[in-house]
């Protein structure tokens, strides 16, 4: 799906209208791409979206978030010193902005000219052993030197480890829940220190408390911004293994530092390595493991391409195709190359019908990409 593109600097007016197009209740980061795909701007698919959901068949008024909610965020973000990051602009991170998720608007605290540097996650343990806190801050600290960020997302144990190790050389720590909130508190003093040193960034709005829901979507960015995920001991069941298994499928390189296996913290993290991670110890084994994806120019993302900016809605869809593609949807998942075919319609036209029926909450896409009607396992 081709992303969109804002050149130059976003007015306060653009800003707002896409925090009120990613805020929206049941709008998430794959929705807003499309909305985006369709409209170009967001100030078009805000006015859009009531119209939309209506011809899906939503018998409720559709309400984006509101204007004054908006300017709460945008003034609150501004006086805590943050800038924010939109999808498709160029001061979005690159490596980030491909995955099919990314956020479509964070805020960020500290040093932002950092995102352009090549990075490297490392994750673990939230009860890490002292000799596993010592390894991630050794091994944190060599990736520093050798001119490598090292993100993590500010947890106690291994996370913490990690950003002291690199916090001279560079470290970018993302969290889940608002900038005026530390947690845990015992990591209060270290936010600070990463705002003045290195770079903090929130996809959540300033006064978004610690929630649990919101560690495991906090993961995909800690992935998304990665060359590769280093895993220094993770248990069986740990955010660390959801980490790692979102970078082998955005196609990053993933590590694991091996552990006792008389150690229940390590047993996640040795499962890694059998299954085909890369077995850490020294730096070297990791710039070995990561090199292929620095030299890789396909890897390397070039400047996001130039936007179209429509100025019209897309071409409107006649009753009869909408009705066609709406009798070809049922509760079994089917491709959407599938509906095209079957529907003879155009693909922007199929697009904007699913579209209309997502927003209706009518429609649902599984892990595939494939769509059905209602709820599919």
């Amino acid at each position: 799906m081709t992303d969109h593109t804002i050149p130059g600097q976003l007015s306060e007016a653009d800003i707002l209208a896409y925090i009120r197009l990613s805020r929206t209740e049941k709008l998430g980061p794959v929705t807003f791409r499309r909305l985006m795909n369709l409209y170009g701007e967001p100030h078009a698919a805000l006015s859009a979206l009531p119209e939309l959901a209506a011809r899906g068949g939503r018998s409720k008024a559709f309400k984006a978030l509101s204007a004054q909610a908006a300017k709460r965020e945008y003034d609150a973000t501004q006086k805590l010193g943050g800038t924010f990051l939109i999808l498709g602009t160029a001061t979005y991170p690159k490596l980030l902005a491909q995955t099919p998720d990314a956020p479509p608007v964070m805020s960020c605290y500290g040093h932002a000219h950092l995102l352009t540097k090549p990075a490297l996650a490392m994750v673990g343990a939230r009860n890490a052993s002292a000799a596993g806190q010592r390894i991630a801050g050794k091994l944190a600290k060599d990736i520093g030197a050798r001119d490598l960020l090292v993100v993590s997302g500010l947890a106690r144990g291994i996370d913490r480890a990690a950003h002291k190790g690199a916090l001279e050389t560079g470290t970018i720590a993302v969290i889940a829940n608002g900038i005026d909130h530390s947690y845990p508190r015992e990591n209060a003093e270290l936010q600070k220190q990463i705002v003045e040193q290195g770079l903090i960034l929130c996809e959540n709005p300033p006064g978004t408390a610690p929630q649990a829901s919101q560690f495991p979507r906090r993961n995909r960015i800690i992935s998304g911004l990665s060359l590769g995920v280093i895993v220094v001991e993770a248990a069986r069941r740990s955010g660390s293994l959801i980490t790692a298994r979102l970078a082998g499928e955005y196609g990053r390189e993933v590590m694991a530092v091996p552990g006792s296996p008389l150690d229940p913290r390590c047993h996640g993290s040795n499962h890694l390595i059998r299954t085909g991670a890369a077995l850490i110890e020294t730096v070297d084994d990791i710039m070995e493991a990561v090199r292929p994806l620095i030299e890789n120019m396909a890897l390397k993302t070039p400047d996001q391409k130039t936007p179209r900016h429509q100025k019209t809605a897309p071409a409107p869809v006649s009753d009869a195709i909408r009705r066609k593609i709406t009798e070809l949807l049922g509760p079994v998942p089917m491709r959407i190359d599938d509906l095209v075919e079957q529907a003879e319609a155009p693909l922007q036209s199929v697009h904007l019908v699913l579209l209309e029926l997502e927003l209706a909450g009518r429609l649902t896409y599984d892990s595939g990409g494939q769509v059905c009607l209602d709820i599919c396992d």
